[in-house]
């Protein structure tokens, strides 16, 4: 566990030396991105192997850092971090063979590629409230860069869009974070100690810091209204940045809201909470029907990205320990599904076919063009629309479990949230992978009349390792359960939870 704080600087490290490498070719850059992302890995799951779960998070680092303000540079880990630690080290390695066709500039492209992940591993590592918000910014600022430089459909605007979404979100966190610092008496931003101050907070305090942090930090969990950068996001970026966007960043959003907002502000969530949940509901039904009607096929699973994190905003709200627990295991199972989903859409299939409407794609024969590309999104497909054996299953079927308790009509409402998503999943599979058929049953177009490259062993290695972590978790969601659950029963969760762990 002593080993985790490597991640950040394993990642910072390979993104200076890609870029160093990428002056002296392509392949050495690609290669040492890759590494790093794998070492990085690597330690994740070393430590994930010796990790004893408890109630209590253990701490990696302590030492003095800004002591003029109290800032501390402290690491921490409990079940909830190591789990999206776990994840972002998929995602990265997933990303990175998916991005092995970048070729131009790509000693930047991964350079600013693993420092945006050393940002994530920063955030979901920190424990005090000063470094935490570093981190977060700094795993901001690289997504303009990937986006501007080496995406495809309106770049530039979806690049700033989602940079301004992100920054006017951030801002609200730290006027939130140092009005609740300030009224604490200025000596500390530990977590912990800004919890324990907070206990003395008026009522009207609470309510407004838990708004400014919480609403911050949903901005780019993509919660309804403040989603719309997500979709526009997702379609302007290159494939390995889609995987991130959907896979970790968004999640950054909903673990700030879980590790920030709810323990330290519990009086204001209490206030706030109907809202939430409104909201949530209003997500998943509203982006799985946009989905349903899209014509582009990677805005399809950029409105089915906003859908299903909206179950992990609705389990927060819910705030039943089993609701809550569904909603870490949602993260890591979007991070995934979505990852997969992306890749499918952005590099199998628009890198090939130079399209990613669906009326042209309907023509296309890809389940015989494509077989590879058409059974992966095709299982995909069926784990994201929450089918058993894979980890939406479990992870949804927990939300609403755990929702039921504190409303019924939430639950409800969510439920058929499901309905819509299994919906727009089924009519993109048929639409864009099984096309037209005549009345003799045959494609439109002969396989002959197109020719593809053929999927190459990266893309087919990165599609592996993801379904191969869907599969197993919902398999055996336990693994990553025996993690969370305990992580929940610490004294900052059991402000914010209602009913006990169970």
């Amino acid at each position: 566990m002593s080993l985790l704080p490597w991640t950040i600087y394993l990642s910072f490290a390979g993104a200076a030396l890609a870029l160093t490498a990428g002056t002296r070719s392509a392949a050495a850059a690609r290669w040492t991105a890759l590494t790093a992302a794998v070492a990085s890995w690597v330690v994740a799951l070393l430590a994930a192997k010796s990790f004893v779960p408890s109630n209590a998070a253990q701490t990696l680092v302590d030492v003095a850092w800004i002591p003029q303000v109290g800032a501390r540079y402290h690491l921490t880990a409990d079940g909830i971090s190591l789990t999206l630690v776990v994840l972002t080290g998929l995602a990265a390695t997933a990303g990175i063979l998916f991005s092995w066709n970048i070729n131009e500039r790509v000693g930047e492209f991964f350079a600013f590629y693993l420092t945006l992940i050393g940002g994530v591993y920063g955030v979901f590592l920190s424990a005090d409230a000063f470094l935490f918000f570093v981190y977060y910014e700094i795993a901001i600022v690289p997504k303009y860069f990937l986006i501007a430089n080496w995406g495809s459909t309106n770049r530039q605007y979806g690049a700033m869009k989602l940079v301004l979404y992100s920054f006017a979100g951030s801002a609200l966190v730290l006027a939130g974070l140092i009005w609740a610092y300030a009224i604490s008496g200025g000596n500390s931003f530990a977590l912990g100690d800004l919890a324990a101050a907070a206990t003395t907070f008026t009522h009207a305090q609470q309510v407004g810091m838990f708004f400014l942090v919480f609403f911050g930090f949903a901005v780019l969990a993509g919660l309804f209204p403040f989603h719309t950068w997500a979709p526009t996001g997702h379609v302007a970026a290159p494939t390995g940045a889609s995987m991130l966007l959907a896979g970790v960043v968004m999640k950054l959003g909903a673990y700030g809201c879980l590790r920030v907002a709810l323990p330290l502000f519990p009086v204001g969530f209490e206030f706030w909470q109907p809202v939430i949940a409104t909201l949530a509901i209003i997500g998943i039904i509203y982006a799985g029907f946009v989905a349903l009607v899209q014509d582009d096929f990677k805005f399809v699973i950029g409105y089915s990205s906003v859908s299903h994190m909206g179950f992990v905003l609705l389990g927060l709200a819910a705030a039943t320990p089993r609701a809550v627990a569904g909603s870490v295991l949602q993260m890591f199972s979007h991070g995934v599904i979505a990852g997969l989903l992306f890749a499918v859409v952005g590099r199998m299939v628009y890198e090939r076919t130079h399209t990613r409407q669906l009326g042209d794609l309907r023509a296309m024969p890809l389940h015989k063009l494509m077989p590879f590309a058409a059974t992966v999104f095709v299982i995909a497909g069926l784990a994201s629309m929450g089918m058993p054996g894979f980890s939406g299953f479990p992870a949804e079927l927990s939300i609403l479990i755990g929702t039921w308790t504190t409303s019924p009509l939430w639950t409800a409402f969510a439920a058929f949230g499901v309905l819509v998503a299994a919906a727009f999943t089924l009519r993109v599979m048929q639409v864009a992978f099984f096309g037209k058929t005549d009345a003799g049953g045959a494609a439109h177009h002969d396989a002959e009349h197109h020719a593809f490259a053929p999927i190459t062993l990266a893309e087919k290695s990165g599609a592996v390792l993801l379904l191969g972590a869907t599969i197993l978790i919902g398999l055996k969601p336990d693994i990553l359960l025996d993690w969370i659950v305990p992580a929940l029963q610490s004294p900052l969760m059991q402000t914010v939870l209602k009913g006990g762990v169970q």
